[in-house]
């Protein structure tokens, strides 16, 4: 399960870096998230970066040049 962050930070992010943020399961490896974004939303992703607070894992996913962050933001509803 992965849940977009919608604060002003990761819309922040979303514009300038093509990154996005999302709440995923404590349990999830980086390659697993990578190919859960990949084939949901038939982009390609460069980079998955993880970290934990307050019990939550949290995953930055940097998407390729080519796929604009910002389209898969709007079919989710961010913007």
């Amino acid at each position: 399960m992965l849940k977009p962050i919608t604060s002003e930070k990761a819309i922040k992010m979303i514009e300038i870096e093509n990154t996005l943020l999302f709440e995923t399961e404590r349990q999830k490896k980086k390659p697993e998230i990578k190919r859960e974004i990949e084939d949901l939303f038939n982009v390609k992703v460069d980079k998955v970066r993880t970290f934990i607070r307050k019990n939550k894992k949290y995953a930055y996913v940097k998407l390729n040049k080519k796929n604009p962050a910002i389209d898969i933001a709007t079919k989710l509803g961010i913007i």
